[in-house]
Protein backbone atom coordinates (compact mmCIF):
# COMPACT_ATOMS: atom_id res chain seq x y z
CA UNK A 1 0.00 0.00 0.00
CA UNK A 2 1.34 3.83 -0.76
CA UNK A 3 -0.30 6.43 0.70
CA UNK A 4 -2.42 8.66 -1.69
CA UNK A 5 -2.66 6.13 -4.09
CA UNK A 6 -5.83 4.03 -4.92
CA UNK A 7 -5.15 0.89 -3.32
CA UNK A 8 -6.89 -1.39 -6.62
CA UNK A 9 -3.92 0.69 -8.86
CA UNK A 10 -1.45 -2.36 -8.93
CA UNK A 11 2.18 -1.93 -9.98
CA UNK A 12 1.84 -2.73 -13.92
CA UNK A 13 -1.14 -0.25 -14.26
CA UNK A 14 0.81 2.60 -12.22
CA UNK A 15 3.78 1.83 -14.42
CA UNK A 16 1.71 2.49 -17.68
CA UNK A 17 -0.11 5.45 -16.98
CA UNK A 18 3.21 6.77 -15.57
CA UNK A 19 4.93 5.79 -19.17
CA UNK A 20 2.04 7.36 -21.15
CA UNK A 21 2.63 10.85 -22.77
CA UNK A 22 0.72 13.63 -23.73
CA UNK A 23 -1.65 12.41 -26.28
CA UNK A 24 -1.37 8.64 -25.56
CA UNK A 25 -4.87 7.35 -25.27
CA UNK A 26 -5.33 4.72 -22.70
CA UNK A 27 -8.63 2.29 -23.03
CA UNK A 28 -10.74 0.75 -19.86
CA UNK A 29 -12.64 -1.92 -21.47
CA UNK A 30 -15.05 -4.71 -19.85
CA UNK A 31 -14.75 -8.33 -19.54
CA UNK A 32 -16.16 -8.70 -22.60
CA UNK A 33 -14.17 -6.88 -24.97
CA UNK A 34 -12.09 -8.50 -26.55
CA UNK A 35 -8.69 -7.22 -24.59
CA UNK A 36 -5.97 -9.45 -24.96
CA UNK A 37 -6.21 -9.56 -28.55
CA UNK A 38 -6.09 -5.77 -28.80
CA UNK A 39 -3.74 -5.47 -26.27
CA UNK A 40 -1.22 -7.24 -28.42
CA UNK A 41 -1.29 -4.47 -30.71
CA UNK A 42 -0.75 -1.62 -28.48
CA UNK A 43 2.29 0.09 -27.80
CA UNK A 44 2.45 -2.04 -24.29
CA UNK A 45 1.87 -4.79 -25.72
CA UNK A 46 -0.29 -6.53 -22.87
CA UNK A 47 -3.25 -6.73 -21.32
CA UNK A 48 -3.57 -5.08 -17.83
CA UNK A 49 -6.51 -5.77 -15.32
CA UNK A 50 -8.05 -4.65 -12.38
CA UNK A 51 -10.91 -6.80 -11.67
CA UNK A 52 -13.96 -4.27 -10.04
CA UNK A 53 -16.36 -2.37 -11.99
CA UNK A 54 -15.69 0.16 -15.04
CA UNK A 55 -16.58 3.05 -12.45
CA UNK A 56 -14.14 2.01 -9.83
CA UNK A 57 -11.31 1.77 -12.18
CA UNK A 58 -12.47 5.08 -14.03
CA UNK A 59 -12.22 6.73 -10.57
CA UNK A 60 -8.89 4.89 -9.02
CA UNK A 61 -7.45 5.88 -12.65
CA UNK A 62 -8.71 9.61 -12.97
CA UNK A 63 -7.22 10.20 -9.36
CA UNK A 64 -3.54 10.17 -10.84
CA UNK A 65 -4.54 10.40 -14.98
CA UNK A 66 -5.10 14.04 -16.79
CA UNK A 67 -7.35 14.02 -19.34
CA UNK A 68 -6.27 15.88 -22.42
CA UNK A 69 -8.06 19.52 -22.77
CA UNK A 70 -6.93 20.23 -26.19
CA UNK A 71 -9.08 17.70 -28.58
CA UNK A 72 -12.54 17.41 -28.96
CA UNK A 73 -12.46 13.64 -28.67
CA UNK A 74 -10.14 13.32 -25.00
CA UNK A 75 -12.79 10.67 -23.80
CA UNK A 76 -14.94 7.99 -25.77
CA UNK A 77 -17.76 5.47 -25.38
CA UNK A 78 -18.18 2.61 -27.56
CA UNK A 79 -21.59 3.35 -29.15
CA UNK A 80 -24.77 0.29 -28.41
CA UNK A 81 -24.41 -1.49 -31.72
CA UNK A 82 -27.51 0.38 -33.46
CA UNK A 83 -28.44 2.86 -30.95
CA UNK A 84 -25.50 5.24 -30.72
CA UNK A 85 -27.27 8.01 -28.73
CA UNK A 86 -28.10 5.37 -26.02
CA UNK A 87 -26.27 5.51 -22.96
CA UNK A 88 -26.67 2.82 -20.57
CA UNK A 89 -26.41 2.65 -17.05
CA UNK A 90 -22.40 2.03 -17.22
CA UNK A 91 -22.06 5.01 -19.36
CA UNK A 92 -23.71 7.17 -16.93
CA UNK A 93 -21.50 5.63 -13.99
CA UNK A 94 -18.40 6.34 -16.65
CA UNK A 95 -19.13 10.05 -17.42
CA UNK A 96 -20.29 11.14 -13.94
CA UNK A 97 -16.20 9.83 -12.65
CA UNK A 98 -15.33 11.79 -16.21
CA UNK A 99 -17.17 15.11 -14.40
CA UNK A 100 -16.47 14.57 -11.38
CA UNK A 101 -12.37 15.70 -12.10
CA UNK A 102 -14.08 18.20 -14.62
CA UNK A 103 -13.65 16.49 -17.75
CA UNK A 104 -15.24 16.29 -20.98
CA UNK A 105 -18.38 14.54 -22.08
CA UNK A 106 -18.02 10.98 -23.34
CA UNK A 107 -18.15 11.09 -27.03
CA UNK A 108 -20.21 7.99 -28.98
CA UNK A 109 -17.55 5.77 -31.30
CA UNK A 110 -19.23 3.49 -33.51
CA UNK A 111 -17.99 -0.72 -31.91
CA UNK A 112 -15.70 -1.26 -34.82
CA UNK A 113 -14.17 2.30 -34.75
CA UNK A 114 -13.67 1.95 -31.32
CA UNK A 115 -11.93 -1.43 -31.95
CA UNK A 116 -9.48 0.68 -34.56
CA UNK A 117 -8.58 3.59 -31.82
CA UNK A 118 -8.41 0.75 -29.14
CA UNK A 119 -5.67 -0.77 -31.04
CA UNK A 120 -3.49 2.55 -31.62
CA UNK A 121 -3.39 3.30 -27.94
CA UNK A 122 -1.07 3.04 -25.35
CA UNK A 123 -3.04 0.45 -22.90
CA UNK A 124 -5.79 -1.61 -22.46
CA UNK A 125 -6.91 -2.00 -19.05
CA UNK A 126 -9.78 -5.12 -18.77
CA UNK A 127 -11.70 -4.28 -15.69
CA UNK A 128 -14.29 -6.80 -14.11
CA UNK A 129 -17.36 -5.14 -15.15
CA UNK A 130 -19.79 -6.95 -16.31
CA UNK A 131 -22.43 -4.99 -18.22
CA UNK A 132 -22.20 -5.02 -21.83
CA UNK A 133 -20.49 -1.35 -23.68
CA UNK A 134 -18.58 -0.95 -20.49
CA UNK A 135 -15.36 0.30 -22.88
CA UNK A 136 -13.76 4.04 -22.80
CA UNK A 137 -11.11 5.68 -23.91
CA UNK A 138 -8.93 8.29 -22.28
CA UNK A 139 -6.79 10.43 -24.13
CA UNK A 140 -3.77 11.56 -21.47
CA UNK A 141 -3.15 15.57 -21.05
CA UNK A 142 -0.38 17.44 -19.14
CA UNK A 143 0.11 18.02 -15.79
CA UNK A 144 0.82 22.05 -15.74
CA UNK A 145 4.31 23.38 -14.19
CA UNK A 146 4.02 24.82 -10.21
CA UNK A 147 3.43 28.44 -10.51
CA UNK A 148 6.54 29.87 -8.44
Amino acid sequence: MLKGLDPILNADVLYALRAMGHGDDLIISDTNFPADSIARQTTLGRVLRIDRPAADVLRAVLSVYPIDTFVDDAAGRMEVVGEPDTLLPVMEEAQAEITAVDGPLLLGIERYAFYERAKQAYAVIQTGERRFYGCFALRKGVIPPEEG
